[in-house]
């Protein structure tokens, strides 16, 4: 057991809550975050009339890197769908690079992100949510109410092969009102880089 604890405080996970469950709200949504433009942006201030998409994600993971093209899509969509979105980078850079806050810069340009792209300085606020991958999708609904967490759609690899779009369906249910018919998946990605607690 000692071994196992030592394994998980050596990578940052211990410590780590639950997933939020569905129906619970969103945590620390008053939090300051830097976005790739240089200002603060906190959850609540992207908070959409229809609800508020958010996405703990990076710049190195594969798997992040497989379903940018869509996520970006989707995150770019939301908001003409009324709901707010925000991605949100909780890796430690001094683990990792490439995650550093230059990097989300140069990716959100790249992708044409139109969404903000904060940090997790501290990544308390993945910790809040219980988030432990990238990507990992948490959608809540106008009362701010979670209604959909986990994977964006069932096949990371292969767009054309994908028979279960997971994460779409989800906002279109929320932007109509309605509850979305598969409200959780697991999500898959790259364990999150958590940053040493304070």
């Amino acid at each position: 057991m000692k071994k196992v604890l030592a394994a998980l405080v050596a990578t940052g996970l211990a410590g780590v809550a639950a997933a939020l469950g569905l129906g619970e709200s969103i945590p620390m949504g008053d939090v300051k975050m830097k976005n790739v433009d240089g200002r603060e942006v906190s959850i609540a201030s992207v908070k959409g009339a229809r609800g508020t998409l958010v996405v703990f994600t990076c710049n190195h993971c594969p798997y992040v890197k497989a379903w940018e093209g869509r996520l970006t899509m989707l995150g770019n969509a939301a908001p003409e769908m009324g709901i707010g979105a925000i991605f949100i980078n909780s890796n430690d850079p001094q683990k990792y690079p490439e995650d550093s806050y230059e990097n989300m810069q140069a990716r959100a340009a790249k992708l044409g992100l139109k969404i903000p792209y904060v940090v997790d300085a501290t990544s308390d606020v993945a910790r809040a949510f219980g988030a432990g991958k990238t990507p990992e999708v948490f959608l809540f609904d106008a009362a701010g109410k979670l209604v959909y967490h986990g994977t964006v759609d069932d096949n990371s690899e292969k767009p054309d092969e994908v028979t279960k779009l997971y994460l779409k369906e989800a906002l279109s249910a929320v932007a109509e009102g309605r509850v979305p018919a598969v409200q959780e998946t697991k999500a898959l990605g790259c364990s999150i880089k958590f940053r040493p607690k304070a």
